[in-house]
């Protein structure tokens, strides 16, 4: 198969994919890949090609873990609107899908406190932030996302307040990472994977969106940017 055609069928089974996910949180079946792709073997081909391109990262047995913001098992977050339940990647995901599904419309992330263990849940919607003390803690900054992909989204995750993510810290022997409210986190999420549904969407590297960044409030060094907001 000529190059061009490699990269037409590899698109068609990432679109495929995304769009699976964001209609029912579920991925599409393997005969549905097989099918798009001309055979399970180069279905099989470009669902790995795909994770060497950071499409999205695969478990121990070769499936699809996450597709962010999707996830397809649980990394602490829910996410359930009117008609759909997802997991979330992580909570920076959790609150981005609101945003990337169309009609989502409003929708409850729901976790746990990673301190101490109490529910949260926030209505989160594509027109404005939730309110709430709650406080988000990314331990993994973004020149070393991708070395474990898995491990750093594990460790995006929001906290019922500051003195929560102290206790954690302590008690797992973690460095300081970096900490947003509730807002920032929302704002973070909005546009971050905008686009990821439709065909020719080029993924953003973190290590390569300080403008991003910069405008959503993000600073220092954690994000490649200077120490001022």
């Amino acid at each position: 198969m000529a190059g061009d055609d490699l990269d037409d069928v590899i698109e068609e089974v990432r679109v495929a994919v995304y769009r699976s996910l964001a209609a029912s949180g579920r991925l599409p079946s393997a005969d549905h890949l097989a099918e798009i792709a001309g055979s399970p073997v180069r279905a099989a081909q470009a669902v790995v090609e795909l994770a060497d391109r950071r499409a999205w990262a695969l478990g121990p047995d070769g499936s699809i873990v996450l597709a962010h913001p999707f996830a397809t098992r649980s990394f602490g977050y829910s996410v359930m609107s009117a008609s759909a339940l997802w997991w979330g990647g992580c909570c920076w995901d959790a609150f981005a899908i609101p945003h990337l599904v169309v009609d989502c419309g409003p929708a409850i992330v729901a976790g746990a406190c990673p301190a101490c263990d109490r529910p949260l849940a926030w209505r989160v919607t594509a027109s404005a932030p939730p309110d709430g003390p709650e406080t988000a803690h990314f331990l993994v900054p973004t020149s070393r996302m991708w070395d474990d992909v898995i491990h750093t989204c594990s460790n995006q995750l929001l906290f019922c307040d500051d003195a929560c993510i102290d206790a954690w810290l302590d008690r797992t022997g973690n460095e300081e990472g970096y900490r947003m409210d509730l807002a920032t986190l929302w704002r973070f999420a909005s546009g971050w994977y905008a686009g990821r549904l439709d065909h020719g969407y080029v993924r953003r590297e973190p290590a390569e969106a300080a403008s991003y960044f910069r405008q959503v409030g993000l600073h220092g060094p954690f994000w490649g940017l200077p120490d001022s907001p």
